[in-house]
């Protein structure tokens, strides 16, 4: 697994929920925010989204956890009552570029971690694990899983 480290900024987001267990759901929450987005122009083809799962499955029951579909705003961007708004808060990240698929982000899930040590990283518990969704990594069938790091 190749990583390279970014340093990303912080970012006004808007979210949709899902709760329950992750999988087919979360796609599920992508496509709401994507037709709320679309609905006010901002799914362009260089919007960025995110899908940050909010709670480790190992520690939390699977009808409890928790996964945001987000997109980055501007400070201008109109929000109304169909969406979340928070921050990301930014940081330094490692990052791996991954198949578009579910099972090849299933595999990143269970490798990014033995890489993140072998490499001497160390994982920034404070803030959010991303799936990250670039147009032109889309297009060409990829996304990025991106990692706090310390």
């Amino acid at each position: 697994m190749q990583l390279k480290v970014e340093t990303l900024p912080t970012y006004r987001i808007a979210y949709v929920r899902q709760v329950g267990p992750y999988g087919p759901a979360n796609t599920q929450a992508m496509e709401r925010l994507k037709v709320w987005a679309a609905g006010k122009n901002l799914l362009t083809e260089s919007a960025l989204l995110f899908g940050i799962p909010q709670d480790h499955p190992a520690t939390t029951p699977p009808e409890k956890c928790r996964y945001d579909a987000c997109i980055v705003l501007s400070q201008a961007d109109p929000i109304d009552e169909a969406v979340g708004e928070d921050r990301f808060p930014g940081g330094s990240y490692a990052i791996c570029k991954i198949e578009h698929t579910s099972e090849a982000v299933q595999q990143a899930w269970a490798a990014i971690f033995p890489a993140l040590q072998s490499g001497g990283y160390r994982m920034d518990d404070n803030k959010p694990i991303i799936e990250r969704y670039r147009g032109e990594l889309l297009k060409d069938g990829y996304c990025e899983l991106c990692v706090p790091i310390k």
